[in-house]
């Protein structure tokens, strides 16, 4: 690689831990540059996942990044290691003045695997996850089926609230298992990827396709498996799918938000199945856990931080390890922007600390006031059976908000907005979570409400 590409490198590094940082890890370091060749820096990965992750998740920072340093419409590719790369020639030289190829581009933005599969993110190790004893079992129980998929517990199903680390271990077995045997075939899809690519196959007569694709693995994981409520046709499909793994000896791993008989609208047979093998649980972590959580996490991404600094951060949030994780992520960008280290003040500040917030919550009905305010509608339109997008949103973010200011639980909330189940809550949730990550506009206008239930709040503190 001649010494122009590498200061190109060394630059597009420098900018994404500037300018992306909630993207940056620390193993970016490791990646190989082999150069500029055809209007692409080619990076070499140290693993097919790594390749794969990098991919899917990281392909417009890297691009993002290279185009701010070299002031050209370069693209980056990412090869596996055991990809030769591009080879030098007269012709192909690698050079910064060369025409980029934008059929590069989409190659690299392409599925590594199926559209529905989800990316396996290599930080997800077992030796990343912080064993407490909110998840000791759990963890035990995925080690083994890592070391032994099919023999050890099959299916292995986890369950816990949002955000505790059941996706950490889902992909924490994946990664085990390609480590030991690379040729596996593990198809790791969320409950909703299984249902759309199910109806798609239905649709479309391809019926033979789908059924090899879920029913010739390794291993099936699927996450969120609590979707299938109320599915009929797919709870039948996926019964079929799991009586013919189960009999090869493929393992099988699952996670939801609640214990198997508590998944409404769901057949007694495959609750029955669901249970199996192991039912564990993941609860909320205890305070000395969130400290080590969030010193795994701040090592991952190179990030120095001080025992008072993690110890201030886990005092203050004691909902679920996304919530440490976003309190990372905005330390971080900080400390890019201003340029210094992180300190007990700069946490206090990123964390907007307040004595009365933490002391008390807004209720529900405040919640519901202010965003009935805001969006202009009638409180018994939110809390009634229409499905209109101007009155469903509104409703959504009301209880995305009661789930995340509230320490009531999923059923509570339910209750709440016309006796709705559980899972309406929780696919509420995870609709704004999408929503807010996605559409920087509205992440802007739910801030706004958390503030003005804040301002309330301390208030009336």
């Amino acid at each position: 690689m001649t010494d122009p590409d590498k200061q190109v490198w060394n630059d597009l590094l420098a900018n994404l831990r500037t300018h992306h940082a909630a993207a940056w890890r620390k193993w970016f370091d490791d990646l190989e540059p082999l150069g500029i060749h055809g209007g692409s820096l080619v990076l070499r990965a140290r693993s097919d996942v790594h390749r794969d992750y990098l991919r899917r998740d990281c392909l417009d920072a890297f691009n993002d990044a290279l185009r701010s340093v070299t002031g050209q419409l370069l693209t980056v590719r990412f090869l596996d290691p055991g990809d030769p790369g591009p080879k030098t020639t007269p012709a192909s030289k690698s050079s910064l003045s060369q025409r980029p190829e934008p059929a590069h581009a989409p190659s690299e933005a392409q599925l590594a695997a199926h559209p529905d599969a989800l990316v396996i993110n290599p930080d997800y190790g077992f030796e990343n996850f912080v064993v407490g004893p909110n998840n000791r079992l759990a963890h035990a129980a995925s080690v083994a089926v890592g070391e032994k998929p099919g023999h050890a517990y099959n299916p292995l199903f986890i369950h816990g609230d949002v955000g505790l680390g059941k996706t950490h271990l889902l992909q924490a077995i994946s990664l085990r298992i390609k480590q030991a045997n690379p040729s596996a075939v593990i198809h790791y899809v969320s409950c909703d990827g299984f249902i759309s690519d199910f109806m798609n196959a239905v649709q479309s007569g391809k019926m033979s396709a789908f059924r090899h694709r879920f029913r010739n693995v390794d291993m099936l994981v699927i996450d969120d498996i609590h979707f299938l409520a109320k599915r009929d046709r797919t709870q039948e499909e996926f019964f079929h799918t799991f009586n013919t793994l189960y009999q090869s000896q493929k393992q099988i791993v699952l996670s939801c938000d609640a214990r198997p008989e508590e998944i409404p609208d769901l057949e007694d047979r495959l609750v029955s199945r669901f249970n199996w093998g192991l039912v564990t649980k993941i609860e909320a972590p205890c305070y000395e856990t969130r400290v080590e959580i969030l010193k795994s996490k701040a090592r991952l991404r190179h990030i120095e931080m001080s025992d008072a600094v993690a110890c201030h951060i886990a005092s203050k949030i004691d909902s679920n390890i996304r919530e440490l994780e976003g309190a990372i992520t905005k330390l971080q960008l900080l400390v890019a922007v201003d340029k210094q280290p992180i300190t007990l003040e700069l946490a206090r500040m990123a964390l907007g600390d307040s004595p009365q917030r933490v002391a008390r919550h807004p209720t529900i009905d405040a919640i519901i006031n202010v965003v009935t305010d805001f969006y202009s509608v009638k409180r018994i339109d939110l809390l009634g059976k229409r499905r209109h997008k101007s009155i469903s949103q509104p409703r959504q973010v009301c209880m995305y908000l009661a789930r995340k200011m509230t320490r009531h639980s999923l059923e509570e909330i339910g209750a709440h907005f016309g006796n709705r189940d559980h899972t309406t809550v929780m696919h509420a949730v995870r609709t704004i979570e999408s929503k807010q990550t996605a559409d920087t506009d509205f992440a802007s206008v739910v801030q706004s409400l958390v503030r003005s239930l804040d301002d309330e709040y301390v208030r009336a503190s």
